[in-house]
């Protein structure tokens, strides 16, 4: 699960990366990359989409706490 949460951290940094272009620039660069809204721009929306809705069925499931490196959370639980 810590491998997936940090595969959709990275999905969502580009597209916030993307959307900050859009609002500040008007420049697409999903569009920019795929030569417009194509199969490949949707597949990448979709993407980011599900990205979104993983992370928050893992806070939900976790009950907020998202670990990264469930290993050393789990010799942590040992030693207490």
């Amino acid at each position: 699960m810590a491998i997936a949460n940090i595969i959709a951290f990275i999905i969502l940094a580009i597209g916030g990366i993307n959307w900050g272009l859009v609002g500040i620039f008007r420049w697409n660069l999903v569009e920019a990359i795929f030569g417009g809204f194509n199969a490949g721009a949707i597949v990448i929306y979709v993407l980011v989409l599900l990205s979104v809705l993983w992370l928050i069925l893992s806070a939900i499931i976790s009950r907020g706490i998202i670990e990264l490196n469930p290993a050393r959370s789990a010799r942590k639980n040992q030693k207490d």
